[in-house]
């Protein structure tokens, strides 16, 4: 038991102990930082990952330009992994068919051939079938890449070089979108039309200062490549391109097509943005095979080329714009993109970015990319300019210079020191060839040198002006607009804006639930269940022993339900998720947070015109609105305050234009509906005074038509209006002994 658990202590292990906190927060960071920086977000600069950076990069060194022929992706996969990215053959590859994909790309860096996957989710074949060369997009972000317009820095093997960042003469990074999950932090760019883009960065150019609100002008919202339509407002787009956060709620396109004698289908033309259409459709037949679509018949896709997706309704009443809106509500034919623009800021910083900051961001890369440029076009030209200056003495000295470099043993240092030559010179006099000197005259070379001398003075101009640099890079920028203007095909805006119609949310919530006659019985115990079909004889009903029948009601499937409980709280429940009529039900509480020392007062259906009587056994109660009633939570709403011992008493329909009540005394009290406020919650007002006792009945009836009752025999009774007179009187007052032959239960019956 006594021996050690550390290893013996060799003279050489060189073994450290290292806090582990302190190691896994150090290694952590590390890893979190690699993820950041080195994978899943991009620059925005030139909107590219690493990997996507670097196959374009090794597509440039291998010369596979848009106007070469197409090359095996196997060989471009090949080099990318051997050269720069040290990763797993098939995650370039799968990055690599992203970028070739319409679907995916709204402006595709690489043209490929062959089965690059579809909007399906198919994927793509194996890269020893497929081909590709680059796009002239590709091209546009390498632009200047060979004229040190941007730094490279060594491979991971050191044995070679990549760039940094591309030039990037392309708006990349909004144009093509991004998405990608670091750690701790995320992207989500979705991607927009390039010819808006250019716009906004003119208007940038010209106006620094630009506001958000001026920017969403020209960029109203994203333009995804399977098109749909957006249907958020102006003011939340503007919001979420100021803060770099939000979303985009993308719907799909669809006509209604006349099939003629008023039979019609919908066409989906256009499908959100990265949902894939089989599973979409999929999802579509499940919920149509669980009836949650009851006014759709069928779905078939029947698209080729373009998506073309039929859904078939059930009959031809139906309302296309409901039947959708539950589509839409139910499944991916609406999605929401979310917007979240983390982008490494200048190559380096993560943060989240406003559309102005990303594309002053780009500007100024372009400036700079132009600025190096024209430095090393300076570098070319001043250099050319010294060997030209050579050339014209050698010209003037032909013969003098052939004797020396036939004569001499060392002619460069006697060439420097006859004619006062530079290095540069006397190199490039030596390294002539023979067939060159016939092309050594003076007029050509004077042509050339001064050519290059007001080259060299236009760009010394340029890099001395800030104004000439931004009047060049809005060039640079109008030539991109005019390749991918909105004239084009490819240039074309896709995606549409629209205002999402206004339908009546009960309709659709209707269209949602297949519409079936049920009824609805509660027990006394408070178990409830639905009944398939309208039961009229409720005597053939089981229950649990010691349990009996509280009521039982028509109703149908697509109705809601409305319970009041004796504390004055109302719970609603549909009627399609009731339980169903095998068994004895469930108990109600287990549906709803109902208070134990509450009982159920009463259940009907939903009928939002309609306005009721609520009152208390005291005697209180006032009118409510059905609409008002509705709880849309498990906690119910309270709609009348009672304190124990008193409790909410009756519900009655409000009619007519008087109210008779009878109290547990025998006394009946007959006033005008009109004394009664109508409330949306309280404790209500008072309607019947009692010494002792409370409330019996409530009838609201029309005067006119006098008060009817029935006694338990079944015979009707009516009071007209002016043998009622003696019991007329004022709310709240006390009332007069019920008129002979009223019933015994104090209850008006019927």
């Amino acid at each position: 038991m006594g021996q050690s658990l550390l290893p013996p202590s060799g003279g050489d292990d060189h073994i450290e102990p290292v806090d582990l906190k302190a190691a896994l927060e150090e290694r952590y960071l590390a890893y979190a930082l690699s993820t950041i920086m080195h994978r899943a977000l991009p620059d925005v600069r030139d909107g590219l990952k690493p990997v996507h950076r670097r196959i374009i990069h090794a597509m440039s060194e291998m010369g596979i330009r848009p106007n070469t022929a197409f090359k095996k992706c196997a060989r471009i996969v090949g080099d990318v992994i051997g050269k720069f990215h040290p990763h797993g053959d098939q995650s370039v590859y799968d990055a690599l068919v992203r970028l070739a994909q319409d679907f995916s790309q709204r402006y595709p860096l690489v043209d490929g051939q062959g089965n690059f996957g579809n909007i399906d989710g198919d994927n793509a074949a194996a890269y020893r079938y497929t081909e590709a060369r680059m796009t002239e997009v590709a091209a546009l972000l390498l632009e200047g890449i060979d004229q040190d317009a941007v730094d490279f820095r060594a491979t991971y093997n050191e044995e070679d070089e990549e760039p940094v960042v591309m030039p990037g003469a392309f708006p990349n990074l909004l144009a093509n979108g991004s998405s990608g999950i670091a750690v701790g932090m995320a992207t989500s760019i979705p991607p927009h039309n390039a010819h808006e883009l250019c716009d906004a960065a003119l208007l940038l150019i010209r106006k620094p200062d630009a506001t958000i609100e001026e920017l969403v002008e020209l960029v109203p919202g994203p333009d995804f490549p399977t098109g749909g339509i957006i249907i958020d407002n102006k003011a939340s787009i503007t919001e979420a391109y100021r803060t770099g956060r939000g979303g985009f709620r993308v719907r799909a396109k669809w006509v209604v097509e006349d099939l003629g004698r008023g039979v019609w289908q919908i066409i989906i033309t256009e499908i959100p943005y990265q949902v894939q259409k089989s599973r979409l459709i999929e999802k579509i037949a499940e919920l149509l095979i669980a009836r949650k679509l009851p006014l759709l018949e069928d779905v078939r896709d029947e698209s080729a080329e373009d998506v073309r997706v039929v859904l078939v309704p059930k009959s031809r009443s139906v309302d296309p714009t409901i039947m959708m809106e539950s589509l839409f509500r139910l499944t991916d034919l609406e999605n929401r993109f979310p917007l979240n623009m983390n982008v490494l800021s200048m190559g380096r910083v993560p943060r989240v970015m406003s559309i102005f900051d990303i594309l002053t961001e780009w500007l100024q890369h372009r400036r700079e990319v132009l600025q190096r440029r024209s430095r090393f076009r300076l570098a070319a030209i001043e250099r050319r300019l010294e060997i030209l200056g050579g050339y014209l003495i050698a010209y003037l000295n032909l013969d003098e210079v052939i004797r020396i470099i036939r004569e001499e043993d060392e002619p460069k240092p006697s060439l420097i020191k006859r004619f006062t030559l530079t290095d540069l010179q006397a190199e490039s006099i030596l390294n002539m060839r023979l067939r060159s000197l016939r092309k050594l005259e003076e007029f050509e070379i004077r042509t050339e040198f001064n050519g290059l001398t007001a080259e060299k003075a236009e760009i010394d101009a340029l890099l001395a002006s800030d104004e000439k640099q931004w009047d060049t890079v809005a060039s640079e920028i109008g030539e991109v607009k005019k390749k991918f203007a909105k004239a084009t095909e490819l240039g074309r805006r896709r995606t549409v804006f629209a205002d999402a119609p206004d339908t009546d949310d009960a309709a659709i919530h209707q269209a949602m639930i297949e519409k079936e006659p049920i009824t609805v019985v509660l027990s006394q115990k408070g178990w409830i269940r639905a009944l398939k079909g309208h039961i009229s004889d409720t005597a053939t009903l089981q229950f649990k022993e010691g349990d009996a029948l509280k009521f039982a009601f028509p109703a149908s499937t697509t109705d809601r339900i409305l319970i009041v409980t004796t504390g004055g709280k109302v719970y609603t429940l549909g009627g399609d998720k009731l339980p169903g009529g095998r068994g004895h039900g469930e108990p109600l509480r287990i549906m709803v947070d109902m208070e134990n020392d509450q009982d159920v007062l009463t259940a009907f259906v939903h009928n939002p015109a309609r306005k009721v009587l609520i009152a208390s056994a005291a005697g209180n109660g006032f009118v409510i609105s059905e609409s008002e009633m509705v709880a849309n939570t498990r906690k119910g709403k309270q709609i009348m305050n009672v304190a124990m011992p008193d409790e909410a008493k009756m519900v009655v329909t409000v009619k007519g234009d008087q109210v008779a009540i009878i109290g547990e005394n025998r006394k009946l009290l007959v006033f005008p509906l009109a004394q009664i406020p109508e409330m949306t919650r309280g404790k209500g007002v008072r309607l019947q005074r009692y010494k002792d006792g409370g409330v019996s009945d409530i009838r609201c009836f029309t005067l006119a038509d006098g008060l009817t009752w029935s006694d338990s025999a079944g015979r009707s009774f009516t009071k007209t209006a002016a043998e009622l007179t003696e019991w007329i009187a004022d709310r709240g007052t006390a009332g007069r002994v019920v008129p002979k032959g009223f019933p015994r239960s104090g209850k008006f019956g019927g």
